[in-house]
């Protein structure tokens, strides 16, 4: 929780070279463990590692295309290339984190000179000694995350090494970016005309700073950060390249994936478990799931168009598409 993913390199579980193309390098300095219950802590405690449950996954995708040919070669990407995409978080620890601290902010809606229409929205003051707390919370949450996602990743790749008998010579894996999703971060903005820092809450959504920026790594200063959209199991995925649309319009933000168009409940009352593994055989999908909920919640049918909503977000300026991925196999949390 105070060191994140550099933890993980120093336990032997990623190289030094993958901080680099780590948000923030994989930790948040703002961390402090001391707020944080016992009860979450527990919950973290065995879940390194793990997926999570709803559409949390780990994805071999292919590059069906390519966009963008010269930043497609910065980042590495060349058509019929296998990519590990993973979306995962930080598991019950943030889960707990965040529930612990809603009921806390519950009780001081009174206070509040506005009023919310969902309890869910339960909120304080950064600068107030909750919101603080909160955030150093929260904090440790973020650097839970890298951690968990770093692991995956080296166990994903260790998994593919064994099964096809090679090594990092032959397969070249390595890690494109490492992205938060669902964070606040402290930030300076240009707000009517003035630089200000502000708090930053992007929730289903990720940073997306274009070149130049000062709070990019050496590796994207020059292209702009890689941008990750992944689409449904039966769909597409999407590697953008952030614009300077992002910082004019979205406080350097972009959508975190496609939204969904059927609630959870929804699509379990709707859909139906075989069309589904029908369909997905017949595009050459294969899919492990633990029941038929989480098939249900996860369907295609769940989901927006996600080349629509990329679409949009390429002209609306706010970040480019650079490779297309299709899925070959999923696993789901």
């Amino acid at each position: 929780m105070k060191k994140g993913a550099r933890w993980t390199v120093e336990k032997g579980l990623g190289d030094q070279e993958d901080l680099e193309f780590t948000e923030d390098y994989g930790v948040m300095e703002s961390a402090d463990p001391s707020v944080i219950g016992d009860y979450a802590i527990k919950r973290g405690l065995d879940q390194l590692g793990t997926l999570g449950s709803g559409n949390h996954f780990l994805e071999l995708s292919r590059v069906e295309t390519i966009f963008d040919e010269k930043i497609a070669r910065r980042f590495g990407l060349f058509e019929n290339q296998l990519i590990i995409f993973i979306h995962s978080g930080s598991r019950g620890l943030g889960y707990q984190i965040c529930d612990d601290f809603l009921h806390e902010m519950v009780k001081h809606l009174l206070d509040l000179s506005f009023n919310l229409p969902d309890r869910q929205l339960a909120c304080a003051p950064i600068s107030s000694d909750i919101g603080k707390r909160y955030f150093a919370a929260m904090s440790c949450a973020a650097n839970y995350a890298w951690t968990n996602r770093q692991i995956l990743m080296t166990l994903a790749i260790r998994t593919i090494e064994e099964a096809l008998h090679i090594g990092p010579k032959e397969h070249g894996f390595r890690l494109l970016y490492d992205v938060c999703h669902n964070i606040a971060k402290m930030e300076s903005h240009t707000i009517k005309g003035k630089s200000r820092k502000v708090c930053v809450h992007r929730k289903g959504a990720t940073r997306a700073f274009p070149a130049g920026h000062p709070d990019l790594p050496r590796a994207f200063k020059d292209t702009g950060q890689p941008v990750l959209i992944p689409g449904d199991m039966g769909t597409a995925s999407y590697i953008l390249v952030a614009q300077q649309g992002a910082i004019e319009e979205t406080f350097g933000s972009t959508c975190h994936g496609a939204g969904r168009v059927l609630s959870r409940s929804q699509a379990i009352k709707r859909l139906n478990k075989q069309k589904i593994l029908n369909f997905l055989s017949s595009q050459g999908i294969s899919v492990r799931a633990r029941g038929k909920k989480t098939l249900l919640e996860e369907a295609p049918d769940a989901y927006k168009d996600i080349d629509r909503v990329v679409t949009i977000v390429e002209k609306a300026g706010i970040s480019s598409r650079v490779a297309r991925l299709v899925p070959m196999g999923v696993i789901k949390g």
